[in-house]
Order: structure tokens, then C-alpha cells, then sequence
């Protein structure tokens, strides 16, 4: 979500991808630099209690930073607690005689903790000599206001009680009492009914109705009016008049409101569907869910003394903590989190099978792209390295490294990837079980029928790696480039698997590419993609049979002109068109803008010449241009290599900033929401007009939707690693000079 407002200073400059490195010098040209100052990172420490049919009213944070919740259990307080490992609501035997008194709600004067029972309001602080008597047995809710005055109420009856002033006593006209709010500025309160608003002098000890509608649910002060929820939205009420100001506003993440607050200055509400604040743009952040609070129906919200806000369930306490770190720090973040427990033989792995989120419970899973989620973690580790020469970043390549060159070494067919490797005895429990193949070594199994998306991936990753390197790892990275376009061109542009076959999807052939209509996205990214991976392999070999392979499908087969097709008419395929194009243009295909991007490295770096560069440029850009409404980062961050001045810099730090720090795959729902303008359903399943921040929507990788609303069935079960998702853009922006090092 939106943190602090982050700026880019421009800096004229030669743009170099790398001091002494061999892709040429960029022409002069302005490129902003993102300036990694501080901003507020937020995150989420969840408590819960065991009992489910506990039902909870109010939350605080007193001045020692103590928790406590009023419940139907009694005053509950916080035990443990981190972010991503749940803490406990449990009952706060801290002081014995609390624990007898039945409390029946609580509340905050001068931050510290004051209590209302069926007999007095009173508190453990000012050792304990506050203590002032009432009649309502049946209280239930209170205000401070100030020198030790409170309002409080049964739902019918107001009482005033004061250690100065007399005590007074009076109803609700026609009306039941939900709130009591206390204004600073008046020194009033007011008190909120089921179908009206009414003040409290308390000089006068006047009892005045201001406001009368129904369905009133929650009431706030904010910018010196009255904010007033409702069962269908809020609207707003001067506190003089009573008069209405402008209409109801519906337009909200969910306008069923619970509960409203005013927090340094920002509005916040709760509603049965989650909790949001109002941004200074009119828009809304938005809290849903488990990445954020145990339960959706949200009861109130409050400041925490520390910077935190409270927000309380029907399921438990969800506190938004809000820290104040660079996309530096996030990225250390992200680092221990792929190291401890993303590492599966070397390859970039997904944690699944968690019990309710906990990462602990979680196992290491296989994936049929085992190799390129790695191979995107390695490319941005080896940016990584070129940036700050670190030992622990070394390791990290020359572990995935180890793991690539075995997914060539694992299986009989030379030059061929496998997809994955596993230790034998386990392929029935391994996903897609029938495309497992035993290895000569009886103790391992891999997994065949790679596809091109592996391929590519590959090729960035040893480009990326044969670049940047200045160690032996530039060598084994041009081994592996020579033997998998030596695989590639042996066998006639395809990749060939164990049972002498073309691979489904590893096909790069004019016959098959050709024979997509121009239209169907398979014909440009197919051939965008080899000569990519051919102009790599020329470039780090040497060898003429890739450079005179590339000439020959550009020339005789149309595939510069393929790859030059236009990004706005690549669409469905004609009616007579065969059942595979078809199947190939449903929609759009968002795994091929991954595949599209991450071989722009060698298409563009690699380049024959400038003409064909130019021509790679603009190609690169149209392509760019399609995709600006989905703000990635990662795609913003690759289209800097090609020097322009114009790739969205500040939509990409946004990405970077408002990526959560969750990455589990909580179930995350959208598409209720009242503040998102729909569009109508097209061929890029764009859903609506305004892509939302990361954040806010489900967690994927770069191949999927970033207009996806929903997700749900996956709740706490799977944790991502931020290897490939976060890690590649923030340092290949590193290495490219376009995010700065962190700003003290």
C-alpha cells in the first residue's frame, strides 16, 4: 500500500551496464535513479484465542505498550507474537483482583487503561484512587472525557460521573446507544444511537439530539466534523448545524461500516469485510484477510503508542505495524527469507503444505519450473554480486549453479535440461508423477518434457552470469549456454527428450512457429526468444553456426518480422484458423511476458548490430507500452536496459515498496469491493481501470495476472519465495544504476 511519497532525482549520465563490461556504452541520455530514502513498510502481528465462541469489544495500547481487549471472557492481553508466527489473546491475571471484578469493557485516559464493571469505572493507575461509582449494573461502554470525567452507558441510560461535578443521569430519547466519543475541541461528548447522534454538554449537563437517521453503526471526529457510519457507507456531518455535508459515500472496499477512528490525522474504518484507511487521494488502503487480520468482521480500531494500529475481530487482533525501512533493508529481508527456508537442492523452491501459514510446518516442493524460478533468483543474486562483491551472494550462485549443471548432467540426453531432480523413491508424491524419468544413478529420479520457458530462463540467467562474472562461474556459465543452443540447433530448433521426441512446448522450429497465424502470440514469442538465446550463444562462444541460424530465420523465415509484430494486435485467432492457435490466443498469455523479459537481456545486450538494436528497442518498448497498466516492477526495471529515459520508474519503486512482506498464499478477495471501477472482459483479462498495489491482491510470481482479483482454496497453505518475485528487479534496478544504494 502507499507508505510515504517517494521521489526520483534525475541524474544526467552515460548509463553503462557494467564498469568494464563488454555491452557497449549507452548513448547520453537523462535516466531517473530511484532514491532509496526510508519509507513505512507495513506488516501484520496476529493474536488469536483458542476459544472460538469468544466474542471481543475494544482494543488499547496503554503507555508501557500492554495490549488489552475487552471480551466476553474477561480483559484479555497479548502473549508472543511476531510477524508471520501468531501470537495469543489470553486472559491477563497480571493484577489478581482484575480478574474478579467482571469488566465489562475498557478504555484509554491519559494512556492508561481505565475499566467500567457493574459498579464503578476505575483503574490500576494513580495507584489506584480512581475509582467513581455508578448505577447502571448493565454498563457496557464508556468515554473519558477530561479531568477524570466520564460518560458511560447501559444502551438505554447516560450517566456523567466526575470527581468534581455532580453526577447526572438521564436516557436516550427513542433510541439505543452503541458509542460514546469524547470531543477535545468542544470539550463535549457525543453519543451515537441506532438512528441518531446527540451531545452531551458537560458544563450544562445539557443532553442535546444533533442528528436523527437509522441505521447509524459507527461514529468519528475528523478534520472538526462528525463522520458517521452506516450500513451502506458514511457521510459527513457538521458538528454545529447537524446538517448533512454532501451525500453518503458508497464507494469504499466494503460499505458495510463496524467501526470508524481517526489516527494522526487519517481516517480509518472497520467493516464486515475487512479494514481500510483513506489515502490523501481519495483512495482507499485496504486490510483483508489473513495476510493481515485473523478475522474480517472488524469490532474497533485504535492507536498503538508505539505507531501501530490496533485493529480487533470477530477472530482475534490483527496489529498493522508500520516500519520505517529502505527497499535495501526489505531486500535483506527477502534474502533470509529465500536462505532459510527456499533452498531445495540448490533450485529456488515454493514452501507448501503449511498448517494455517506457520512456515515451520511447511515442506520444500518440486515445480515444473524448477529451473527458471531458479534461474531468475540466480540472475538476481549475480546482480547482486556485480553490485557489492558479496561473499554470501558468490555462495548463492555457485550453489544454484551447481543445481543447473546438474539438471544437464542428471539425464542421458546431451544438451537436454531436465525440468527438476529429485531423490528416487518419491515420484508418485511429486507433481506430474508421469513425467518422471529414473537416472542412471539408482538414487535420483528427473523430471523431462522441458519447455521453452525453462530454456529461456536459462539462457538469461548465463548470460546475466557470463557478463557480470569475474570468476570461474563466467566460464561454466558459457559452457552451459554453448550446450543447450548446441542441443537447440543439433536437433533443428527443438528440444528433444528422452524418447526422441520434440517436447510439447520446446519448439522453435518456422514449421511450428509459422504456422500460428501472425496474430497468436506463440509466432513473436517463439521467435523473439531464439534469437535471443542465439545472438547469446555467438556472443560468449564465437561459434558462427548461432550467428548464421539467427541470420537464417530472420532473413528467409520472417522472424524479424515476427518478433516486430506489433504487442496491440497480437489477439484470438481466425475463425479458420487450426484448434492448437486457437487454444494458444484464448487470452493472454502472461507467462510469455515473463519469457518476453527475461530474453530481452540477450536480445537487446547481444545484439548483431546497431540496426538490428534499434529495431529491438522499439520492439522492447511497444511491448513495455501494453504493459504500463499493470505497474511491474519487473518489467518497468528490464525495459531500463535499453537506455531509455521512459520506463516508469517511480510505478516500479511502487512495486518494490508495496510488494508484502507476507508471501503466503493467504485467500484474498477484491471483487466486492465498491471502490474499483470494472471494465469490461477483453482479451488481456484486464478486470478493472486501476491495477491494485501488491499488497492488496493475491500472491503470484511475474507470469501471472496482475489484475487478478481473487484467490481463494490455497488459505495458508503455500508460502513464495521473493527470489525471483522481488529480489530479480530490485537488484538488476541496483546494477543498473536506476535505484540508488540506501539513503541515510
Amino acid at each position: 500500500m502507499r507508505k510515504v511519497n517517494q521521489y526520483c532525482i534525475w541524474a544526467v549520465s552515460l548509463l553503462f551496464l557494467s564498469c568494464g563490461s563488454k555491452i557497449e556504452k549507452k548513448e547520453t541520455t537523462s535516466i531517473p535513479v530511484y532514491k532509496d530514502a526510508p519509507y513505512k513498510q507495513d506488516f501484520s502481528v496476529k493474536f488469536s484465542t483458542p476459544n472460538n465462541e469468544t466474542s471481543f469489544s475494544r482494543v488499547f495500547m496503554d503507555r508501557n505498550k500492554v495490549i488489552q481487549v475487552s471480551s466476553s471472557e474477561g480483559i484479555l492481553r497479548t502473549h508472543d507474537g511476531q510477524f508471520l508466527y501468531p501470537g495469543l489473546l489470553v486472559l491477563d491475571k497480571t493484577y489478581r483482583p482484575l480478574t474478579d471484578m467482571h469488566v465489562k469493557n475498557i478504555t484509554l485516559y491519559k494512556n492508561q487503561f481505565v475499566y467500567i464493571n457493574d459498579k464503578a469505572v476505575f483503574s490500576n493507575s494513580w495507584a489506584g484512587a480512581l475509582y467513581l461509582p455508578h448505577d447502571l449494573p448493565n454498563a457496557f461502554t464508556l468515554a473519558a472525557g477530561n479531568d477524570f470525567e466520564f460518560l458511560i452507558s447501559d444502551g438505554t441510560t447516560l450517566q456523567f460521573l466526575s470527581k468534581t461535578k455532580a453526577p447526572w443521569k438521564d436516557t436516550l430519547a427513542n433510541d439505543q446507544v452503541q458509542d460514546i466519543l469524547f470531543d477535545e475541541n468542544s470539550k463535549n461528548f457525543w453519543i451515537l444511537g441506532q438512528k441518531s447522534i446527540a451531545s452531551f454538554d458537560t458544563t450544562t449537563s445539557e443532553l442535546r439530539t444533533l442528528y436523527q437517521k437509522k441505521d447509524l453503526t459507527a461514529l468519528t471526529l475528523w478534520d472538526n466534523n462528525l463522520i458517521v457510519g452506516t450500513k451502506a457507507g458514511y457521510f459527513t456531518i457538521d458538528p454545529s448545524s447537524g446538517e448533512q455535508i454532501g451525500s453518503v459515500e458508497k464507494k469504499l472496499p466494503f460499505d458495510e461500516i463496524t467501526t470508524m477512528t481517526t489516527i494522526d490525522g487519517q481516517l480509518w474504518f472497520g467493516s464486515t469485510k475487512g479494514a481500510f484507511k483513506l489515502r490523501d487521494n481519495g483512495t482507499y488502503d485496504y486490510y483483508y484477510g489473513k495476510r493481515w487480520l485473523p478475522g474480517n468482521h472488524v469490532t474497533h480500531i485504535s492507536k498503538g503508542i508505539d505507531g501501530s494500529v490496533l485493529i480487533l475481530t470477530n477472530a482475534g487482533l490483527g496489529q498493522i505495524v508500520f516500519k520505517e525501512m529502505t527497499l535495501f533493508d526489505k531486500a535483506k529481508y527477502y534474502e533470509q527469507q529465500v536462505r532459510n527456508r527456499h533452498i531445495r537442492l540448490g533450485f529456488n523452491a515454493s514452501l507448501v503444505d503449511l498448517e494455517n501459514g506457520n512456515p515451520d510446518s511447511g515442506r520444500l516442493s518440486d515445480s515444473d519450473n524448477d529451473g527458471l524460478w531458479t534461474t531468475m533468483y540466480l540472475a538476481g543474486e549475480v546482480f547482486r554480486y556485480a553490485v557489492t562483491k558479496s561473499d554470501d551472494a558468490l555462495q548463492n550462485c555457485k550453489e544454484s549453479m551447481d543445481a543447473m549443471e546438474r539438471l544437464f548432467s542428471i539425464n542421458p540426453v546431451p544438451g537436454f535440461p531436465s525440468r527438476s531432480f529429485e531423490r528416487s523413491g518419491y515420484i508418485e508424491k511429486l507433481h506430474d508423477p508421469d513425467r518422471w524419468q529414473h537416472s542412471s544413478d539408482s538414487q535420483w529420479d528427473w523430471k523431462a518434457t522441458t519447455s521453452s520457458d525453462e530454456a529461456i530462463g536459462h539462457i538469461f540467467a548465463y548470460g546475466v552470469m557470463a557478463e557480470l562474472m569475474d570468476n570461474e562461474l563466467k566460464d561454466r556459465a558459457i559452457t552451459l549456454i554453448d550446450t543447450l543452443m548446441s542441443h537447440i540447433v543439433r536437433n533443428d530448433l527443438y528440444m528433444v527428450d528422452y524418447d526422441g521426441k520434440p517436447t510439447t512446448w520446446g519448439r522453435w522450429n518456422p514449421t511450428y512457429v509459422n504456422e500460428r497465424p501472425k496474430m497468436v502470440g506463440d509466432r513473436k514469442i517463439n521467435a523473439s526468444n531464439i534469437i535471443a538465446m542465439l545472438q547469446t550463444a555467438y556472443h560468449f562462444t564465437g561459434k558462427e553456426k548461432y550467428k548464421e541460424k539467427a541470420f537464417d530465420l530472420m532473413d528467409n523465415h520472417g522472424y524479424l518480422d515476427n518478433l516486430m509484430w506489433p504487442m496491440k494486435d497480437v489477439t484470438y485467432a481466425p475463425d479458420d484458423a487450426d484448434d492448437w492457435s486457437k487454444m494458444l490466443s484464448e487470452s493472454w498469455n502472461h507467462s510469455d511476458d515473463e519469457m518476453y523479459f527475461v530474453g530481452y537481456w540477450g536480445l537487446y545486450n547481444y545484439a548483431f548490430n546497431d540496426t538490428l538494436k534499434a529495431k529491438y528497442k522499439k520492439a522492447i518498448i511497444d511491448h513495455w507500452e501494453i504493459e504500463r497498466p499493470e505497474k511491474e516492477g519487473a518489467w518497468n526495471i528490464m525495459t531500463a536496459l535499453t537506455g531509455t529515459s521512459n520506463f516508469d520508474l517511480e510505478e516500479a519503486a511502487w512495486y518494490l515498496r508495496e510488494h508484502p512482506m507476507d508471501l503466503i498464499t493467504w485467500d484474498i478477495s477484491n471483487s466486492h469491493r465498491k471502490d474499483i471501477e470494472p471494465i469490461e472482459p477483453n482479451f488481456r483479462e484486464q478486470t478493472i481501470k486501476e491495477v491494485l498495489p501488491p499488497d492488496e491482491r493475491p500472491i503470484q510470481r511475474h507470469n501471472g495476472n496482475m489484475f487478478r482479483l481473487d484467490r481463494v482454496g490455497r488459505d495458508g497453505t503455500e508460502e513464495y519465495s521473493a527470489g525471483d518475485i522481488w529480489l530479480l528487479p530490485y537488484w538488476m534496478g541496483r546494477y543498473l544504476g536506476v535505484i540508488s544504494e540506501p539513503q541515510v
